[in-house]
């Protein structure tokens, strides 16, 4: 029998360069997260000194709650994108005019479904700064929607340093324009204005890149057909990442409607410190979801299984160094008010600390075309992070909502790891089915 397997000189080599090129693509994602992280943190800190704990909660609520309203009218599509545009199989003179008339619907829904649903809003988290606050709020909800498809756009094309710049654009481009309205203006309605405005440039700034890399070039009209398969596709991916944005944000959200914006803003910014460790496991899962999308599922499950310990250990050396300057760092910066976020980040740096492994294994799911998969695990941690939060908000405040969180990131990890194991499992059953028929 001739033996088919390449030398290891041969296949060393390959192995390398792969090493290589994902050590390196990693690291540009990190740093756009970095940067981006950087600039949220002067724009928290600029906020935390003109208003205090009060306006950087009303702060978190206007970035978070347009957010997943802008995930659910797109139709998950920022998570779809990458997959459709990734695929060889598909005709990308239809995938990607359906994705930008997606795009624009999904916008204007969020946009309307945002009026619609401004006095619930203003009820329950605005009603301290007032209705027209909740009603404004509606614009942030239209504007997001194009920053966050585009840089899916971007991860799709193969355009990894590009999505990975746009990451730390969307988050600097406030600072200016929120420099300059500040000279005659402050408040939530300054915050918003900023917000808004910072939408429009950085989603000028992707449409840029997009059009040097021939994305708008060569279209046919878009496919009403292909339209549903990727909606379905989105949808799927987005009860996933809805559950995830509840599961980070429930917390808060909680949080903010029964202790107000003080502690809520005191709790953001130990959750936003805290959250410094899965820069390595937003990274691993940006740059690996499109290549696993490229690969046969054999190679992505073998590739997968190699790098679970490592991105655990990537994070947990991540968690190290913010543990120790914590408690000193926190109130420096953000000032005395903020003593109490310490015991919170230090709870939530106990959890957090799996995120490595949920983001490689996440990635995988995706790619594989088992986005309905990851959600289910990732049900579990909403699940956890739900009772545990309605159970230890009320009477432990911002400590509770530490603990149900990170509490609900283990939980995550592991579901995950069930769900990859169940998968790898199947492939391998299936496959030596397969053999056994040739045979």
């Amino acid at each position: 029998m001739t033996d088919t397997r390449k030398p290891e000189s041969a296949a060393d080599p390959e192995a390398g360069r792969l090493r290589r090129r994902l050590v390196a693509l990693v690291a540009g994602n990190m740093a756009g997260r970095v940067g981006a992280l950087a600039s949220l943190g002067i724009a928290t800190i600029m906020v935390a000194r003109i208003g205090g704990p009060a306006l950087v909660g009303a702060f978190t609520l206007v970035r978070i709650l347009p957010g997943l309203l802008c995930q659910l009218a797109s139709a998950g599509l920022p998570g779809a994108a990458p997959y459709f545009l990734a695929r060889g199989a598909e005709d990308q003179r239809r995938v990607r005019p359906t994705l930008a008339a997606l795009t624009v619907l999904g916008a204007v829904a969020a946009g309307v479904g945002w009026l619609v649903l401004s006095p619930v809003v203003h009820l329950v988290f605005f009603q301290s700064f007032g209705f027209w606050i909740a009603l404004v709020a509606a614009a942030p909800a239209f504007t997001q929607t194009f920053v966050s498809v585009g840089k899916g756009l971007l991860q799709g094309t193969d355009d990894q340093a590009g999505a990975s710049l746009a990451i730390a654009v969307e988050e600097f481009v406030f600072l200016p324009i929120y420099l300059v309205i500040l000279i005659g203006w402050y408040g939530p309605g300054a915050l918003i204005t900023g917000l808004v405005l910072a939408d429009v440039a950085a989603a000028a700034w992707i449409v840029r890149r997009l059009a040097r890399g021939g994305f708008f070039r060569g279209w046919g009209r878009p496919d009403a057909r292909l339209g549903r398969r990727i909606a379905g596709y989105g949808f799927r991916g987005y009860v996933g990442q809805l559950i995830d944005l509840l599961q980070l944000r429930f917390d808060m959200a909680l949080l903010g409607a029964i202790a107000g914006p003080s502690v809520l803003g005191v709790y953001t910014v130990a959750s936003k410190f805290a959250e410094l460790v899965q820069l390595p496991g937003l990274a691993v899962n940006y740059v690996l979801y499109p290549d696993f999308a490229k690969e046969d599922r054999a190679t992505a499950t073998r590739r997968t299984a190699r790098l679970i310990l490592p991105a655990l250990g990537v994070s947990v050396l991540a968690a190290l160094p913010l543990a120790l300057i914590a408690g000193t760092a926190l109130p420096w910066v953000f000032g005395d008010v903020f003593d109490d976020a310490v015991v919170p980040t230090y709870i939530r740096l106990a959890g957090v600390v799996t995120f490595g492994v949920t983001g490689l294994v996440m990635a995988y799911l995706y790619g594989v075309g088992r986005p309905g998969a990851a959600s289910t695990g990732q049900g579990i941690g909403l699940l956890v992070v739900v009772a545990l939060g309605l159970l230890l908000i009320p009477s432990h405040g911002a400590v509770g909502a530490a603990i149900a969180t990170s509490v609900s990131f283990v939980a995550t990890t592991a579901a995950l790891l069930l769900w990859f194991r169940h998968v790898r499992n199947v492939d391998d059953r299936d496959r030596r089915a397969a053999a056994g028929e040739k045979g």
